[in-house]
């Protein structure tokens, strides 16, 4: 231990000692760091999970408290909760302010003390630090302890970089320099710490420590299909000692995986950031903190900081989208002292796809960024998010994407709602942004290689992270030449099939609008559907594996959608409206083919039911699949269908509307809307496939 300041070690000791006994001693590289942030210095510290990052500015805070307060950003609420536990313990008094927090008077009382200096610590999330009323206040603060944990964030490079992370680098420069800057994080590689270093200012200390993690035990399975790892975990979860969380990629991954563990008897919760799980995710966090359930099956939406010391395993379904984030997600297993933890990585057919997804659609496009530009310039008196809507041609997130990026480059800006152009001239980022995205592709080809690898596994994953002091551990399945736990086997031919009779039987709902697309509509006198269609069903999310590639194959590569998929909508329809008054089937037409319409006509014979051509394809508007957001996808469905106009014998009818693709919903709705002003009933959707894509 290096003490060049004995008051100061005194102190630091003293609180360590206070908080966790007379035989605390401070580990490796933390007296240093606690150090150098009690005495102004811009400080970085890359220590693995577990190695008590928190603690130093738990501890500095303490030593800086008659100076001012600590003011700590936090990614994610659930770590936040965990810190401030934490702090409470460490005697520390605290302010919390995020999304979770939305009465007035609350958050007024919140703002109130910090300006009266009425806290030691004050927690906070980039969104709200950016947020009208914390920004009136901020600059008044005493603050002496500056504190960005998990700062990857900060970084393009690191790998899970987040824009209003990204901003954070102009709040550092305009602190005073007395005010002491710490960031910390787990999964820095030299690429990330050299950026940090940039952004940070002159003279930072960096605390850097071996990131072997002794307690992991690593094994890679090649596991292709969804039935064959569906299989191996309802086999074998009960046989891992402990709770654990299994990653998986999607949200419905993770909500269809928890559901079969469950039939399994196996009790699972999804936790991920759907709206639907929204106020569920508070309640799957204290039975999994519990050891209630046996696995919490999560996107990525878990796993910064979440401090639960007795994980007793990680399974990742699907390949992550790097080892740094792969070595930060197993880093949530085995940080009790003698806990020993088992980490599971699966490969899928799926992974590389979803991954590069991601990384394509993580920047704005040219054509976007343009089209909120021109809409601004072209408008008196700027435009909110819906009137940007009505005037550009791009999705909802992109447009966020677009609003955010832009806003961070100060090409445009937002007052009381409304965003307006600056006068700052306009390039796109292109090459930066290709840059980027090379990188997180060599990142993957990394990962494929890492599952390739026939040496010690741990070892790779650190030297990915720029730590070349590891040893071979000993204790992964290569190290092991062998199973890295007992009692554990493959699946056989029963088990699989069992999964695949599960995945066969998923189908995703179609829910109806409850509102059209625009105030103007030819339906009702306002934008509430006064007649929606029912719930739908879709016969599987388009090129999944089984029936989505079916789909995918046949739309595009055959004269006509086959058999299978013809036999298997008329078993699905049959079983659930065999007991209801539907009598006709009918189809959503096309200006390009009659796939669709040869497709209905089989299901309504093999169902016994009347085929009618009720609707018919105008040759107006574009594509439905270019249209990318709620107005335009509405307004486009107007232009290209219609009723027909000889048509008989349908009023009060109850009819199967037939599709292959469902996305918006919108064409579904419009043709539900003329329907239904013809007199029809009821209209149940039936569509092939679900074409919609950013899940996560």
């Amino acid at each position: 231990m290096n003490i060049t300041n004995d008051v100061i070690f005194q102190e630091a000791n003293s609180i360590l000692k206070s908080i966790y006994g007379d035989r605390a001693v401070f580990r490796d590289g933390q007296y240093e760091a606690i150090e150098a942030v009690a005495t102004r210095k811009r400080t970085i510290v890359v220590q693995k999970t577990g190695w008590g990052k928190s603690l130093v500015y738990f501890i500095a805070a303490k030593l800086l408290k008659e100076k001012g307060m600590t003011v700590v950003i936090s990614p994610l609420l659930i770590l936040m909760d965990n810190q401030r536990e934490a702090a409470d313990r460490a005697g520390l008094e605290c302010l919390v302010l995020n999304s979770n927090i939305s009465n007035r008077e609350e958050r007024e009382r919140i703002l109130e003390r910090l300006v009266d200096g009425d806290c030691d610590m004050f927690f906070t999330t980039p969104e709200t630090l950016y947020s009208e009323d914390v920004q009136k206040i901020i600059r008044n603060l005493n603050i002496a302890l500056f504190v960005i944990d998990e700062c990857h964030c900060i970084s393009d490079w690191g790998h899970d970089f987040r824009l209003e992370y990204g901003k954070l680098n102009r709040i550092i420069a305009e602190l005073p320099e007395n005010v002491s800057v710490l960031g910390t994080t787990a999964t820095a590689n030299d690429r990330v710490i050299e950026d940090l270093k940039k952004q940070f200012g002159n003279d930072v200390y960096v605390s850097r420590g071996t990131l072997t993690r002794n307690s992991l035990h690593i094994e890679i399975l090649h596991l292709e299909s969804k039935a064959e790892r569906y299989a191996w975990i309802a086999k074998n979860l009960n046989n891992i000692p402990g709770s654990g969380i299994i990653y998986c990629l999607t949200q419905r991954d993770c909500d269809q995986l928890s559901d079969f563990l469950n039939e399994k008897g196996i009790s699972s919760r999804p936790y991920h950031s759907g709206k639907e799980l929204k106020e569920k995710n508070t309640e799957t966090e204290l039975l999994f903190k519990n050891n209630e359930i046996k696995a919490i099956v999560a996107t990525i939406k878990l796993g910064m900081g979440y401090d639960k010391s007795d994980i007793g395993f990680v399974i990742h379904f699907q390949s992550p989208s790097s080892l740094v984030a792969y070595y930060q997600q197993i880093g949530r297993a085995g940080r009790s002292e003698g806990v020993e933890a088992y980490c599971y990585l699966m490969t899928g057919e799926e992974d590389r796809t979803i991954s590069e997804y991601f990384i394509e659609n993580a920047f704005p496009t040219y054509e976007q960024e343009k089209d909120v530009i021109e809409a601004l310039e072209e408008s008196n008196g700027g435009l909110n998010a819906s009137g940007l809507q009505k005037r550009s041609n791009i999705s909802l997130k992109a447009l966020n994407r677009s609003i955010m990026f832009l806003m961070n480059q100060g090409i445009i800006y937002q007052d009381e709602k409304k965003y307006f152009r600056s006068v700052k001239p306009y390039q796109y980022m292109g090459n930066y942004y290709n840059q980027i995205k090379e990188i997180k592709k060599a990142e993957l080809d990394e990962l494929d290689r890492y599952t390739e690898y026939d040496g010690c596994l741990s070892r790779f994953v650190v030297n990915a992270m720029n730590d070349y002091t590891a040893e071979d551990c000993g204790k992964c399945s290569n190290c092991l030449k062998g199973e890295i736990l007992d009692g554990i086997s493959m699946p056989d031919d029963g088990d699989i099939i069992a999964a695949q009779e599960y995945l066969g039987s998923l189908y995703l709902e179609i829910e109806p609008r409850k509102k059209w697309g625009s105030k103007e509509n030819p339906f009702d006198a306002n934008t509430t559907i006064s007649k929606p269609n029912e719930t739908g069903i879709v016969l599987a999310k388009y090129n999944d594996t089984g029936y989505g590639r079916m789909v995918a194959h046949d739309k595009y590569h055959a004269d006509g959608f086959r058999e299978e998929l013809i036999e298997k909508a008329v078993d699905i329809l049959s079983k659930r409206l065999g007991e209801e008054d539907y009598s006709i089937v009918t189809y959503v037409p096309s200006a390009r083919n009659n796939k669709v319409a040869e497709f209905a006509r089989q299901v309504a014979e093999r169902l016994g039911y009347e085929y009618k051509e009720l609707l018919e394809a105008t040759g107006e508007g574009s594509q439905q699949k270019t249209m990318q957001n709620t107005y335009f996808q509405y307004k486009n469905a107007l232009e290209k269908i219609r009723i027909k106009s000889d048509i008989i014998g349908i009023e009060g009818a109850n009819i199967i509307l037939i599709d292959d693709l469902v996305d918006s919903k919108w064409t579904l709705t419009v043709a539900g809307g003329l329907l239904h002003n013809e007199g029809v009933d009821k209209v149940y959707p039936f569509c092939l496939a679900d074409s919609s894509q950013g899940e996560g």
